[in-house]
């Protein structure tokens, strides 16, 4: 997956911003799976299901001209896959197990020195997450990823969720850039397959259990953490 070295012999001109998923790219998951199987009966296993229930029916709601917040969203698809395994689960709960699991989330290992290294080189770091700019501020206090970020976006003021393409432009918009002086960082491949069809350039870190969507444009960096996408982007000129 690591194709780092052939990036370092490469002259390439650096992006002026570089916008970073926050939930799974950047904070640890870990958490979410063991609160979130606790209230599925102990089912660990169905994380993976949760997730992408959830963004399934972020993408319904945007496509629909609706918005809920994201983490009402999680929380109803929580109540569906605990429907389908016969777990009885409220709203209440669901909302609170969601809040509580998402909000407490660390960094992964190599995170911190992988933003350092990038804000030492001189690029202007900004988060970029559907979650909510309030969710977004806890998760990096608690994180301790705040002082790191020049910005810190939520696509709440869109009305739609990444990836509908009018979330990328308007990213841009607020950051004063071009679409192609913007670069996305993020494990999804669905988030980097919308930032590539929207104009940006892109960073495709491939954290366990994610893969690249194959339809979708060539992304230009591709590897397996924060760390190395930082070497990469350091050579740039």
């Amino acid at each position: 997956m690591d194709n780092e070295m052939e990036h370092k012999k490469s002259n390439i001109t650096r992006p002026k911003v570089l916008f970073f998923d926050v939930n799974e790219t950047l904070l640890d998951l870990t958490k979410v799976k063991k609160e979130v199987g606790n209230a599925l009966g102990g089912r660990e296993d169905l994380l993976s299901l949760w997730f992408t229930t959830m963004l399934q029916y972020s993408l319904v709601t945007s496509a629909s001209g609706q918005y809920k917040p994201f983490g009402h969203i999680g929380a109803a698809a929580l109540q569906m896959v605990a429907a389908n395994h016969h777990i009885n689960l409220s709203e209440e709960d669901a909302r609170t197990v969601i809040s509580e699991s998402m909000g407490n989330l660390p960094a992964h290992l190599e995170v911190k020195e992988a933003l350092t290294q990038l804000k030492d080189a001189g690029y202007k770091l900004v988060a970029f997450t559907n979650s909510s700019k309030d969710g977004l501020k806890k998760q990096f206090k608690n994180a301790g990823l705040t002082e790191y970020f020049d910005e810190m976006l939520s696509v709440e003021p869109t009305g739609k969720f990444k990836p509908f393409t009018d979330t990328y432009t308007w990213g841009a918009k607020q950051m004063g850039v071009e679409l192609e002086e913007c670069m996305l960082i993020a494990t999804h491949g669905w988030d980097v397959a919308g930032a590539l069809w929207a104009g940006w350039r892109a960073a495709f870190i491939g954290r366990p259990g994610q893969q690249e969507y194959p339809l979708a444009p060539k992304t230009e960096i591709i590897v397996s953490d924060l760390k190395k996408a930082a070497d990469i982007l350091v050579t740039y000129s």
